[in-house]
């Protein structure tokens, strides 16, 4: 018969959790340095565009689903 043996505890892996945390912190830090962010006229000129384009889609596709609508309309009196 085997026997049944409780699963051992390894102090030294809850020790090395922590510092993997900081060094995943001190790592993330040091990525966001190295970004380029964008100036107030760049976000400014690049979110203009983003609206514009999503207002025109939005217009386009109701565009087309009226278009349908109303052919739908016609064939299936």
């Amino acid at each position: 018969m085997e026997s049944q043996t409780e699963p051992q505890t390894n102090p030294e892996a809850s020790l090395a959790a922590e510092p993997a945390k900081a060094g995943f912190v001190a790592d993330t830090v040091a990525e966001l340095r190295k970004v380029v962010w964008p100036s107030r006229q760049q976000l400014f000129g690049e979110s203009v565009a983003v609206i514009l384009m999503v207002t025109i889609s939005a217009f386009a596709i109701a565009a087309v689903d009226r278009f349908y609508s109303w052919g739908s309309s016609q064939v299936f009196r």
